[in-house]
């Protein structure tokens, strides 16, 4: 039986944050869909799109890596995968009550599917994507801090 999990986030940028978590995750499961959505009260610096093929790029040579798009909850689109898990990145206790309180919904409306959580690295604890594009938009060094195609696009969208 292939053990599926979800790794849903906006992802605007994705961080190598995001994807020690993804490595992480593999170890775990068999197959992991990273699921960029759309989330209504947030503005994104890149469009969906842009994300996407972002992420592509960054997870390229990964085995066992799906990226999609998805609209509507999560616990939906996870089920609709035939998701086991819902994977959710923790840096710091202010993260964990807006995930615990999420994970306990996603339960509600579908028991049969769990969220895992996983703690960053401590290196990435600071981390986060408006961190980036702060320090982006202010040409800080953000190498070491997104995969190289962001960094390319970041400073493309903050050229003055």
């Amino acid at each position: 039986m292939t053990r599926i999990a979800i790794y849903p986030g906006s992802f605007d940028p994705i961080t190598m944050g995001h994807l020690d978590i993804l490595d992480r995750t593999l170890r775990i499961f068999d197959k992991v869909i990273i699921a960029v959505g759309e989330h209504m009260e947030k503005d994104t610096l890149f469009s969906v799109e842009e994300r996407l093929q972002q992420i592509r790029e960054a997870v390229k040579g990964k085995k066992n890596v799906e990226v999609a798009h998805f609209e509507g909850l999560m616990i939906g689109y996870a089920r609709r995968r035939k998701a086991d898990v819902i994977i959710r990145g923790l840096r710091a206790v202010s993260d964990f009550e807006y995930e615990f309180q999420m994970a306990l919904m996603n339960r509600k409306l579908d028991s049969d599917i769990e969220t895992v959580f996983i703690m960053t690295r401590g290196k990435y604890s600071y981390l986060n994507s408006s961190v980036v594009k702060e320090v982006a938009r202010h040409n800080g060094r953000i190498t070491d801090l997104v995969p190289a195609a962001v960094e390319k696009a970041l400073k493309e969208k903050f050229r003055n």
